[in-house]
Formats: C-alpha cells, structure tokens, sequence
C-alpha cells in the first residue's frame, strides 16, 4: 500500500477516535416548566467517559478536478485508488420531478426509470444481461420534489470503457418502448393500491399536502389519472427538452487519472447537444400561520403515527448549521431528547425522532413515530413538551458539546466513502458554497453556541403554527386530536370524510 493511503488511513483513525463520544446511561436532564413542575428523566443518564480530543477538527478533503465541456457540462472527477472501483454520478437539473405538469405526476421518475428498457442499438433485457455480464450497476430516478433526475453507475476500473459507454446509450438514445412503458405502468398501478396500506405513506400524503400547498413539492405519489396520461410521446418529449447537458453536473469518483479522462469524456459526449428549454422555478413555499390538525382514518390500526412540523430553511440559509445542531438534540438520533423521553423513560414507543429537509427551496422540519393507539395522547404531551423546552431553554453545555461532537464524528467517518466525498463535492456545485466549506464543516458545527439553537428553535418550531397529522383508528383518537384544534378527517384512499356521511 501507498504511503498517501497509510497517511490517509491513519488520519481517519485519528480523526474518528477524537471526535467519538460515548453515550451510556447519566444525569438527569432538567425538564421546561410549561407545563408546571415536571419530573425529570430519572432513569436516563449520560457518563461523558469516552475520551475525546478537545482540538476543533481541521479537514482537508481531497478537492476534484473540475472541466466544462464544450457542451456546457460540469465534470467533477475525484480520484481514489485505493480499490480498483469506480462510481459515476450524473445530476441533469430541470429534469425532476419538480418541473413536471399538473396533470402527468410522475413523468419524470417514469421518463427516468424507462431510460434502461431499451435503446437504438439494445433491447431490455440485452441492456440487463449486459449489466450483469460486466459486473456494473446501472439505474435512474426522480424523487418527487427534486429539481435533478439521476442516473447512477458503477463498477471495476478495468471495464470501465465498457460500462460507462452502455450507460452513455441508455442516456442518450432512449426510446422508451410502448410495451416496456405499459408494463411499467401496471407496476406502479399495483404499488398505487398497496402503498395505501402502509401508514407512513398516508402520514406522508397528507403531512407534505399540510405543509407544502400547491407547491409541487406537496405531492409524494403519481395517482391512477397522472399514469393514464403518460404515453411515449410525453417521454420522448421530457428526455429530448429537459436532459440537457448545460443544466448538468456529471461526477466521477473512484480509480480512474482526471486529465486523461476529460480528454475521452470531450469526444464521448460531443454528441449531447444543449436544449433551449428556459425553465422557470416554482415560488418558494411558506411557512403556515396557523395550525392545522388532520387525521387519516385507519380503522382498527392498534398503533397511531403522526408527524409534527411546518417549513422551515432552505440550504443556503444562514440558519443551517444551528438547525443541524437543534434538530439532533431534540429528535435526531436514539440520544435525542424525543428518543430518550418517549421511547426510554415513558415506554410509548419504539422510535420516535426529527429531521428537517433544506434543498433549493425551504423544506419542513418534522418530529414524529409510531406509538400505541392507547398511549396518543401522552405521547403528543411529551413532543409539545419537547418542543416547547426547545424554545424556553438553552440546552445545557454538556449536552450541547456531546452532540456536536456527535454530529462532527459521524461527518468524518462518512469521509471514508469516495462516493460521499464526492456527494459533497456535486452539493458544492450545486448551492455555490465556498471551496473550504467541507474542510471548515465541522469546525463550524462546533463552534454552533447555545443561544443559536434556542434563536432557531424560537423561529421555527411555533407549537401554534405546527401542522399536525396523524394516522390511526378516529373512533379512539379523534376526540384526542380535537383538543388541538379542529379535526379534518380522510380515509385511506385520501377522499375527505363529511360529518355524518358513511
């Protein structure tokens, strides 16, 4: 092995074993007093025995060589050879699902997903068999919400020529065979029917319809009408305006020599012209100003899930570190007060915790689980609690540092994955950050103070303005959610329930 890969090594070792902290069982937590005196977490306690180094973490990570082709395509390309494997990245903006029309939801996961089920020169199961015989990985989508469709590969260094040329022709000629576009279409019929049987999906539907409006980002599935409509025209149409090469960002990490590549990937892609298409981004979404209670009728559930949020930053906001830091405290992981507090002192639960999405555009931060159908109404005291001592509070010292350093550790063991290195890099691209803003990442993140996460948790987590959702059995937990507002109640197919009617 290289001395640049043993120096490598040796400092991830370092780097993890520094920032690690261990968490066991420790003091109570003091507990806010909204809701008068309160006990504490008696049971919960945190040692803080794990040694870990009090110097603030400095990164360097490898940068990757960056070209324009003369097409208008960004190339970022991360040189790795430590293992003979390489993984290829092409993020086409303007292409997701964010851009699509009203009426055909879904087209650009189908458009995505259909690019592998024939080509000019190859069949379906020709472009499988071939996959298979260079030992690769192939595939395409568009999360709903995403302004990017994706095209992912993989494979050995020593085939790379071949693999990469097989995913340039299934980038690049399409023609989305009628029979392969139906049997697609069926598929995601059956999923239509089964997926309303699950309840994180029913807390999704109406929890995104909650907090995002008309905004296109509110809609998480296509429906039977949207899949009607797409026919392979309306895909012939979407790939040839929208997979554009100047809108794109194509990202190479992995055995392969950067100079010598781009020459290749000049003459490879020359071909790829630019589309004209001028694309226009939705408005923003806004936060609500009030909050709304809705419940989707799951009759006989034993169990009720529900989700708690409103919009919060998007991921240029200034905001962002502190709301990393806030969002672990309070609900991040199986050491966040939410965990602790639901699952560990109170027994409602199995898991419960938070997120928060911040992409182009702001996205929601969410707290929520699954609990007994029996528990509902202790287990939303404790997340209003939580919230609200969010606000009320300054997290104490010693758990603010335990989670920080808990946040920077988990940054540098993801360093260990080109693949994520390289994730970095295409977000750099993507948002304009500066060229330091991975090296100083967790240099930041630890220097996030007490005062930053109290503002943030003030500005947006409102237990007034949250939007509620929850999916269970109303004839057991109705009347709970009613005491935090008025009720608007679906059924499981997603039609709103009248009062009175059957």
């Amino acid at each position: 092995m290289k001395m640049g890969r043993q120096i490598f090594n040796t400092r991830m070792c370092r780097i993890v074993a520094f920032l690690s902290a261990a968490l066991v069982s420790s003091t109570p937590l003091p507990l806010g007093g909204q809701e008068g005196a309160r006990p504490s977490l008696s049971k919960v306690e945190r040692k803080n025995k794990a040694p870990v180094s009090q110097e603030i973490l400095r990164i360097k990570l490898p940068k990757p060589i960056e070209a324009k082709l003369k097409n208008g395509l960004t190339v970022l390309i991360l040189e790795d050879h430590r293992a003979p494997y390489i993984n290829v990245q092409l993020h086409i903006g303007g292409a997701g699902g964010l851009f699509e029309p009203a009426d055909m939801t879904g087209l650009a996961n189908v458009t995505a997903q259909m690019l592998r089920e024939g080509t000019k020169s190859r069949t379906s199961v020709q472009i499988a068999e071939e996959v298979d015989r260079l030992g690769a990985a192939l595939s395409a989508g568009s999360s709903f919400g995403s302004p990017d469709a994706v095209l992912s590969a993989s494979g050995l260094s020593d085939n790379f020529d071949a693999w990469f040329a097989l995913a340039m022709d299934v980038l690049f000629h399409p023609v989305f065979p009628a029979d392969e576009l139906e049997k697609l279409k069926q598929r995601q019929r059956v999923q239509l029917r089964e997926q309303r049987s699950a309840a994180s999906f029913l807390l999704n539907e109406r929890f995104n319809r909650a907090v995002y409006g008309e905004h296109p980002a509110a809609k998480v599935s296509p429906t039977r009408e949207s899949l009607d409509a797409l026919n392979q025209a309306a895909l012939i149409k979407w790939h040839r305006e929208r997979y554009a090469p100047q809108n794109a960002i194509l990202g190479i990490a992995g055995d392969v020599r950067a100079k010598e590549l781009i020459v290749k990937l000049e003459k490879q892609l020359a071909g790829w012209k630019k589309s004209e298409i001028k694309q226009a981004w939705p408005h923003n979404p806004v936060a609500a100003t009030a909050r709304k209670v809705v419940l989707v009728d799951r009759p006989n559930s034993v169990q009720t899930t529900v989700a708690l949020g409103n919009i919060a930053i998007d991921r240029r906001s200034p905001d962002y570190l502190p709301m990393v830091v806030m969002n672990d405290v309070i609900g991040g992981g199986a050491s966040s007060r939410l965990f602790l507090n639901l699952r560990e002192e109170k027994g409602y639960t199995y898991g419960v915790y938070s997120d928060f999405s911040a992409l182009r555009y702001p996205g929601p931060w969410r707290a929520g689980g699954n609990m007994r159908t029996e528990v509902t109404e202790g287990a939303l005291v404790e997340f209003y609690h939580e919230i609200r001592r969010m606000r009320e509070e300054k997290v104490p010292p010693a758990e603010l540092k335990e989670r920080k350093r808990s946040i920077a550790a988990s940054f540098a063991l993801s360093l260990e994955q080109p693949t994520r290195v390289l994730n970095f890099a295409i977000t750099t691209k993507q948002y304009g950050f500066p060229a330091d803003y991975w090296d100083t990442y967790a240099a930041r993140i630890m220097t996030v103070t007490a005062e930053e996460v109290q503002r943030v948790a003030r500005k947006y987590l409102n237990p007034d303005t949250l939007q509620l959702v929850a999916v269970g059995d109303a004839n057991k937990i109705k009347s709970v959610l009613e005491k935090y507002g008025a009720v608007e109640l679906y059924d499981t197919n997603g039609a709103p329930v009248v009062a009175g009617k059957s």
